[in-house]
Parts: structure tokens; sequence; C-alpha cells
């Protein structure tokens, strides 16, 4: 077998958050593209059209409805899933949300609802996946984390908190799951063009000041992820457990 058969996902079945547009619309297209067929769980109003834009790709490719902030709906998201494709072989934790406020005005329940989102929602999705996972002695679980994994940021405590909480989490399952079968890692992407962070794009200041420390000189794009998640999703990455992979531009070398 040559190298690049290794990054074949031929027959893969992979769940995607989030993936209705940027990172997770992208990340799910690079798999699409690597092979794979995709379900994507989302509540975004452009989910129906991200399916259908993926399944003209030529794989499987479909929409599941759902809040990830409803314990409930999340349960009922993955056996959607289960039931639509009969195995789960890649999960992509990619949906995330943030709210922003000075640290001593922070309301509890924009805590709550981030921590949710971010962090509970992604631990769920793995347990789940990984009972599936460990049955068939193999799997690929792929978080995303954050530069904020590593760095605090400003006006963003809960986020922060749930990413560092992601990074965290991703290490302590590798270290129960690698034996098994199943490779649990994350991506941590850095300052990246997406909608998440259209208040800091427009803030001529801020966005100055992450320009400023990014040796590649831009922002980076939703395609940025496309390689990364590709090769953690594949057999390229069989000995690959615990690693918080950043694709930042140089950020956190600076």
């Amino acid at each position: 077998m040559s190298v690049k058969d290794w990054f074949d996902l031929t027959g893969k079945k992979a769940l995607v958050t989030g993936g209705s547009y940027g990172l997770g619309r992208a990340m799910a297209e690079a798999l699409v593209e690597a092979g794979a067929e995709v379900g994507l769980v989302d509540v975004s109003d452009q989910l129906a059209d991200a399916a259908r834009a993926l399944a003209s790709l030529g794989r499987k490719a479909i929409g599941i409805r759902a809040d990830l902030s409803d314990r409930g709906e999340r349960k009922r998201a993955f056996q959607d899933f289960l039931q639509a494709f009969g195995a789960v072989d890649i999960l992509v934790n990619n949906a995330g949300i943030t709210r922003r406020h000075v640290a001593e005005e922070f309301p509890v329940e924009d805590w709550d609802q981030v921590i949710e989102v971010n962090l509970t929602a992604v631990f769920d999705l793995c347990q789940m996946a990984g009972k599936v996972m460990l049955a068939a002695g193999s799997g690929k679980i792929i978080n995303v984390a954050s530069l904020l994994s590593f760095t605090g940021g400003l006006t963003v405590p809960a986020y922060a908190a749930s990413k560092g909480g992601v990074a965290q989490l991703t290490k302590a399952l590798a270290n129960e799951w690698a034996s098994k079968g199943i490779n649990v890692n994350a991506l941590a992407p850095g300052y990246m063009d997406t909608p998440l962070n259209t208040a800091l794009i427009a803030d001529p200041m801020r966005n100055r000041q992450v320009l400023e420390r990014i040796p590649a000189g831009r922002w980076g794009k939703p395609e940025d992820l496309k390689g990364a998640v590709v090769f953690l999703a594949s057999r390229a990455s069989d000995y690959v457990h615990g690693a918080i992979l950043v694709i930042d531009g140089g950020f956190l070398g600076r």
C-alpha cells in the first residue's frame, strides 16, 4: 500500500458537528473529497444546502438538525446518524459558540451555555461514539480545540475554559482508548476568518494586534484545516494519540 492510500477514507462514515459553514463545512468537504460519507449535525439554516453541496461531490451526505445545547437532542441526533449510516468511523466535534463580556460582569447563564455546547456536548458525543468504536475496535475522534486551549484571551473566560477543557479531555480519552484501536486527537485553529471572529476582525486595533503576531501575515481560512482533518481521520495518523495539532500561521511560536 502506498503512502497515498494511507489518506484514503473511502467507505468511512463521518459525523461532523457544526458542519454547515466555516471550519466545519471545510472539514466535512475534505472528508468527502477523501472518500468518506458524512452526516452534518447542526442547527443552522444552511444545513440543507451544505448537505446537498457535499452530496454533489459523489458521496452520501445528509443533514441532521439538532440543537447541541440540548442533551436529549444530542442523543437523538447521534441515533439518527447511526440509523442512516450503520456505523461511526470518524467523529469531528467542531460545533462551538462564544460570548463576550468582561470577566467581572460575565453572566453565569452565558457561562453555562458556552460550557454546555463547547465542552459537555463534546464529552457526550465522544462517549456515545466511543462505545460504538470500542465495540468495532477502531475509530477516529477529532475534537476542535483552540489557541485559547493554551492562552487566556480577553473577554472570553467561558470560551477559554471550555477549550482548555477540550484539550485535556482529548488527552484523557486518548489515555484510555489508544490501546483499544481508537485515536483521539484535536485540532487547535488559530485566528480564523470565520463568523465566530467577526467582532475581532471588525475592531481595527485588535485586528492589527492579531496580524502583527502571526508570522504567516494573515488570518487563517477554513480550507487551512482540510489537510489536517484528513490526516487525523485516516490511517496516516494511526500512531498519533492525544495530540493537539495547532494550525495558527505560527502564532504560538512568536
